[in-house]
């Protein structure tokens, strides 16, 4: 089979359709549906099924389209040691981040990789169920999730444990619960709230957090940022959830970070690959960087505690 046919299949699989697989491989919608059905003249068992104007991998396809993903990897794995032998390690490496963790990895991840280690940074802020897309565009994708969300679709990608988080309600200094060390589930009932928009990862924190309390909370905004809620909670009129690692930066000028008392709220924060991508030297030497980087800013969190 032609690992180029392969490949399209697999890329059909992650992007969902004929046309962004096209933009994605910078070639015409026409020539993909060729490539595809060259694939398919080889193979007795259909790959592919029309669904409305879509074309969807049929349970066949799926399984060859993650036999795809290996012999991909193996390929690369093949081209990375031929290229080792080369000295040819300066392949850009891109990474993508949500919001507040590109900006607490970020800049220690550049220092610890130093200069001449090309890198391509990018901040890509997505609901939790599309974060696995992201890693047809990057090579090392940083997404987060609780505990209770469905786990990644390990079949196809890598998952990589960075940190689990724990999760703190970001108060106004002012506040007369900013003077406790943990505050009662109870103690929130009445307060008002900033949220991150639904389908975010954050977003179902505040549920739980209602049901230790008694009651739904009153939601009054929905903000992404983290450095833009903060600014929202030192004026006192809401507090909110935030990462005790990630956003610990924020927890100045006039906002702390508190835990709750009795609850485990926390938030794992992964990196996501596709394994063709970690059979490359460099992607992996990037991963270890980033590894001890979220090592290091643990380790500070917890000692904040």
């Amino acid at each position: 089979m032609d690992p180029t046919r392969l490949r399209l299949l697999r890329e059909l699989g992650d992007r969902g359709s004929v046309a962004a697989v096209a933009v994605a491989m910078h070639v015409s919608s026409s020539a993909v549906s060729q490539q595809l059905a060259a694939l398919q003249a080889g193979v007795a068992v259909p790959l592919t099924v029309k669904r409305g104007r879509t074309l969807a991998l049929t349970e066949a396809g799926q399984a060859l389209a993650q036999a795809a993903a290996r012999v991909e990897q193996a390929l690369t794995e093949a081209q990375d040691t031929v290229d080792s032998f080369l000295e040819q390690q300066a392949r850009t490496v891109s990474v993508s981040a949500y919001h507040s963790a590109g900006l607490t990895f970020f800049g220690p991840l550049l220092e610890a990789l130093g200069p001449g280690r090309p890198v391509s940074l990018a901040d890509a802020d997505v609901a939790r169920r599309d974060f696995p897309g992201l890693t047809a565009d990057y090579d090392l994708v940083i997404a987060h999730r609780l505990a209770h969300d469905p786990a990644w679709p390990s079949e196809r990608i890598v998952v990589v444990p960075l940190l689990v988080e724990p999760l703190d309600i970001a108060l106004p200094a002012s506040h007369p619960l900013a003077s406790q060390r943990e505050i009662r589930p109870e103690q929130l009932r009445d307060e008002r709230w900033v949220s991150t928009h639904e389908g975010f990862p954050l977003s179902g924190v505040l549920e739980m957090i209602g049901a230790l309390a008694g009651g739904p909370l009153h939601i009054d905004h929905r903000i992404n940022e983290f450095s833009v809620a903060a600014q929202v909670v030192r004026t006192g009129s809401a507090i909110a959830v935030m990462p005790r690692v990630t956003a610990a930066s924020l927890a100045t000028d006039g906002m702390v970070l508190r835990p709750v008392a009795g609850a485990t709220l926390a938030r794992h924060v992964d990196v996501l690959a596709r394994p063709d991508a970690l059979a490359q030297a460099s992607v992996r030497h990037v991963l270890e960087a980033l590894e001890g980087v979220a090592h290091r800013g643990a380790e500070r969190g917890t000692g904040d505690r």
